[in-house]
This record gives C-alpha cells, structure tokens and sequence, in this order.
C-alpha cells in the first residue's frame, strides 16, 4: 500500500471541492444569464462573438463543439468552469471584479464577478500544480475562499443538508492509503 502525503490529500480535496461544488455554483449563476433551454438561440445570437473568440483561440475546438455539437443542443451541463466564466465575461453585462478576472479578488470585493473570478483564480492555480501536493496554509485559505464564493453564489445549493453534508464531509475527510 501506498500512503499519500497530507499535502497530496490537500490537493484531492481541493480538487473535488473545485470539480464538484464550484462548478455546480458557477452553472447556476451562468443558468440565471442563459436560459438552458435557449442555449442554441442565445449563442446563434452572439455568433459572430463567439467566432471571433475561436478565432482568437480564446475558445478552442472542444469549447466550440460544446456551444455548437453536431447533434442535439448545447447543454450547459457539459461546460467545464473555464467556459462558463469565458461565456459570462464576454456575452453579459457582468462587469470585471476590482483586480479583474484573472487575479485573485480582494476579500472586500463580495460581487459575484469576483466570486466567479476566485474560482477561477483556484481552478487556474491548481491545474498547473505538477507534483499534486498543496501545503496545509495554501489549502486552509483556499478552502475557506471557495466554500465562501460558492456559498455566495449559490445559496440553495448549501440549504440541502446533505449537499452540505458533502462538504463537511470533504473539509474533514483524509484519504488515508490508495491500495
């Protein structure tokens, strides 16, 4: 057997807490913008825009066939957070946080393009973490920082006890050995 570090068990659960309860934050506000069943109709309405990002290669081809796919409608359950927030910066009225999207918001800055703009902060931090280890003090402020921004963002989403439950559940659970 395998033991895993505290600090590869911190990156687990950031990773799941980022993956799970985050994204599913970020869709519900991103669903209050876009109706999901009009995806279709509100992208073919900003198409020349969205070209224009695929152009720039701020979309990719994954990306594009997601807004796009062949068969079927765009279905936002299949947006990962990167494209939702690209989607609400560029096709809304949501006006960027105090230090931008691509800084990590101030603590006083409550609107929620900076709670989108800290999970994004978090999700961009870790996806280029190479050994799989966050120290204990990183984890600590990230944790409180994305629980607090999907709280904020999605409030009904913490009012299930059992969705909380997972959350408790993730903040106190330690992965002990992988077989």
């Amino acid at each position: 057997m395998v033991k895993i570090t505290e600090e590869e068990d911190n990156y687990v659960r950031i990773c799941l807490l980022l993956s799970g309860i985050s994204q599913r934050a970020a869709r519900s506000f991103f669903d209050t913008e876009f109706v999901p069943s009009c995806l279709y109709q509100s992208f073919k309405k900003e198409y020349k825009t969205l070209y224009g990002l695929k152009q720039e290669k701020t979309i990719n081809q994954s990306q594009w066939n997601r807004l796009f796919p062949l068969k079927g409608s765009p279905d936002s359950k299949t947006f990962d957070v990167t494209l939702i927030i690209l989607l609400l910066r560029n096709l809304t009225d949501l006006k960027p946080p105090k230090r931008g999207f691509d800084n990590l918001p101030l603590a006083s800055d409550t609107t929620p393009s900076a709670d989108l703009a800290t999970i994004k902060y978090y999700r961009n931090y870790i996806a280029h973490i190479e050994d799989g280890k966050i120290e204990s003090s990183f984890f600590t402020k990230a944790w409180q920082d994305i629980i607090g921004v999907s709280k904020c963002i999605h409030m009904e989403l913490f009012s299930s006890r059992r969705r909380f439950g997972i959350v408790v559940f993730l903040s106190s659970f330690k992965i002990e050995e992988i077989t």
